[in-house]
């Protein structure tokens, strides 16, 4: 399905959509479209995870009866709130195969790369640098009122398309690219 997820095009309009740093920016590894006008776009690899809007008012309790936890980074954050340091939980298998002599592989492991979020505001792609670049989304928690497209915690931008309340949260759109895919 192309990441287009609006029918202009444009895809910072339309609805905070989750995609994965391997199939979603322009040029990505998996990336079906060479001219870089459409990307095989939103997360759709069955890996079960959507992108709520906003959780609760009593954080962080409803952050954890939403099945997450505060500070939350999908695809680098283990279970252990320790961070993942190859794509173990975004890449069935966690890596690639370099081809050597003789025939011989060795698997060589992807840097841990994070589900990445656009829409509603945010950019697909990393505004410059290397490719395959797009903006990681973490889970924070509003201590006021925070208007859509404003920052929710310092670097985490509220995408949910409502306005928040102290003791809501979301998953924020960071205001930095994420690392290329190496």
């Amino acid at each position: 399905m192309p990441a287009t997820n609006n029918g202009t095009g444009d895809v910072a309009l339309g609805p905070f959509v989750l995609m994965s740093a391997f199939s979603g920016p322009t040029g990505s590894p998996f990336d079906n479209d060479s001219t870089g006008n459409f990307s095989t776009g939103a997360l759709s690899t069955g890996i079960g995870f959507g992108c709520p809007h906003v959780v609760g008012l009593t954080a962080p309790q409803s952050i954890k009866d939403a099945g997450f936890t505060d500070d939350y980074t999908p695809g680098v954050t283990l279970p252990s709130g320790s961070a993942a340091t190859t794509a173990i939980l975004t890449c069935i298998g966690g890596g690639k195969s370099l081809a050597t002599e003789n025939g011989i592989a060795e698997t060589d492991p992807y840097l841990y790369q994070p589900l990445l979020g656009f829409g509603n505001g945010a950019s697909r792609d990393g505004p410059s640098g290397p490719v395959f670049t797009g903006y990681d989304i973490k889970m924070v928690t509003a201590t006021g009122s925070v208007a859509n497209g404003v920052a929710i915690e310092a670097g985490w931008i509220n995408r949910s398309d409502l306005t928040m309340t102290t003791g809501q949260s979301a998953f924020g759109s960071s205001i930095t690219a994420s690392p290329p895919v190496i």
